[in-house]
């Protein structure tokens, strides 16, 4: 009886060190989105009031696109990140996990915008549809479309766009 109460107890002290010195799943994955961000890249937005440059992280990949921008808390004012969807296509997106309120900028393949889904709710799973085909989707800040005056119509410049 003896034996079987140490035996219990050693077990039950290994498991508690074992939960102090593990990391929380919120920290994990927070740790995973910051190693996974990809290398930034130059992108242009002509607007009728000129041109607007962003730094920009590209999702080439169906893990990259997946993931995107999810547990993130922070996105500088001049950056973005750009998924290229690799054909034209009707695309839907949604931010699970998404923890920043993002402009979501619909582009099709000859670089013009077609679409724009302002101020998108963080966390939500409502799908947000790109309400035609389109070759890119570019999410920005909340409010950056509204504030720097970029609309429909409106041209990126970036290299995904000039091989196509």
């Amino acid at each position: 009886m003896r034996s079987l109460f140490r035996t219990a107890r050693a077990a039950a002290i290994a498991c508690l060190a074992l939960t102090a010195i593990a990391p929380a799943p919120a920290a994990v994955a927070q740790a995973a989105a910051r190693a996974a961000t990809a290398r930034s890249e130059p992108l242009t937005i002509v607007t009728k009031a000129g041109p607007k440059r962003f730094d920009v992280e590209v999702m080439r990949d169906d893990a990259a696109r997946a993931r995107g921008l999810m547990f993130r808390r922070h996105m500088a004012a001049d950056h973005g990140m750009l998924f290229d969807f690799e054909q034209d296509q009707p695309v839907t997106m949604w931010m699970k996990n998404t923890y920043l309120p993002l402009d979501m900028v619909f582009i099709r393949p000859d670089g013009t915008i077609s679409r724009i889904a302002a101020d998108t709710e963080p966390l939500s799973t409502a799908i947000i549809s790109s309400g035609g085909p389109v070759l890119a989707v570019l999410e920005l800040n909340a409010g950056t479309a509204a504030k720097l005056g970029i609309a429909p119509g409106d041209r990126i410049e970036h290299a995904m766009f000039k091989t196509r």
